[in-house]
């Protein structure tokens, strides 16, 4: 009968707080590698993202014969657009070039009209990273209709081919990066 009544009076206190100690020091070991692959999986996520607008602006200009560029921190830090080129690539307007280029207002997605003499009739969408990456280095670049791929020199100078080495566009997160590489055939690679 002695036995049974030390049965049901359940846990003791030091049984209590042993359990607890345990549950606490393995959520201590556990809780900074959860929180590494949370943001690994975040910034994977982006820089998939990144790299499908750029194949998407690569296709959209060989299936509508039109220039696309894709710009990086633009309209705002963290943000990203393809864009149609206004003009030619040996003669771009003046326009195409603004800081305000990527602005959804002045320039909407969708287009206010889809008339082929009106331009740009395909820029797409204003894309904004995971508020936690950022771009750690990107340039503007371009695909021709023929799918290869030019880069933006700076300074206002003409793009240029991109050369085979490719260029970089990196988004990175908590010290950590991805690279999305473009070669100068319009290959485009998550590494």
């Amino acid at each position: 009968m002695a036995g049974a009544a030390r049965e049901a009076r359940g846990f003791t206190l030091v049984e209590l707080v042993a359990v607890t100690a345990l549950v606490l020091t393995v959520s201590a070991i556990a809780l900074p590698s959860m929180l590494a692959a949370r943001d690994r999986i975040r910034l994977g996520q982006a820089a998939r993202e990144v790299e499908r607008e750029i194949q998407t602006a690569k296709s959209r200009a060989v299936a509508k014969s039109r220039p696309m560029r894709v710009r990086f921190n633009c309209p705002a830090a963290g943000e990203y657009r393809a864009v149609e080129l206004i003009g030619t690539p040996a003669a771009p307007v003046a326009a195409d070039a603004a800081a305000n280029r990527c602005s959804d207002t002045l320039y909407p997605y969708p287009p206010a009209d889809l008339n082929p003499n009106t331009r740009p009739n395909l820029d797409g969408p204003v894309r904004t990273l995971d508020s936690t990456v950022t771009f750690s280095a990107s340039q503007t670049i371009e695909f021709r209709p023929d799918g290869t791929a030019y880069r933006d020199p700076g300074g206002g100078a003409a793009f240029e081919l991109i050369p085979t080495t490719g260029v970089n566009i990196r988004v990175g997160r908590s010290g950590v990066t991805r690279t999305i590489t473009v070669n100068g055939l319009g290959k485009v690679q998550l590494q």
